[in-house]
């Protein structure tokens, strides 16, 4: 079984820390079992400040009641989560028993304080995310 670091050297948001820094990050997530059908995160609720990592087992994603895409392990949720302590913008349900890796956003906000390159690309997959077409603004060519 592989381990924690392991797992979020395969998640893009964390891929490009350190072998260190990755170690450091994974002592702050804790693991936790999810039995299918359980919704983890509740559109429009505040249902809890965490950022969740897929490791085994997949989920749906809806907003506003309609299935917008599937989470597979290496995917993860509650980005916005780890910025504001706003109410999520959808709705996450287990389709198969899952485990997931979990933070909750000030033991994230304190390390990326210490590690401002996560929180770089944490502002650039945000930004990605709420784009129109996805991707990011190009660079500057200042």
């Amino acid at each position: 079984m592989s381990s924690v670091a392991d797992e979020l050297a395969l998640v893009p948001l964390f891929s490009g820390l350190s072998d260190r820094q990755r170690r450091k990050l994974a002592k702050l997530f804790r693991e936790r079992t999810v039995p299918l059908g359980t919704t983890l995160v509740r559109e429009g609720k505040m249902s809890g400040v965490s950022f969740f990592v897929v490791a085994d087992g997949e989920a749906t994603v809806t907003i506003g009641g309609r299935e917008a895409t599937h989470l597979r392990p290496g995917d993860h949720f509650g980005e916005l989560a780890l910025i504001t302590e706003r109410e999520r913008s959808a709705t996450v349900t287990a389709t198969t028993e899952m485990r997931c890796l979990e933070i909750p956003f000030w033991d994230f906000r304190d390390f990326a304080h210490a590690n401002p390159d996560v929180m770089w690309k944490l502002l650039q997959h945000v930004v990605a995310m709420l784009s129109p077409d996805g991707d990011p603004p190009a660079r500057s060519s200042d």
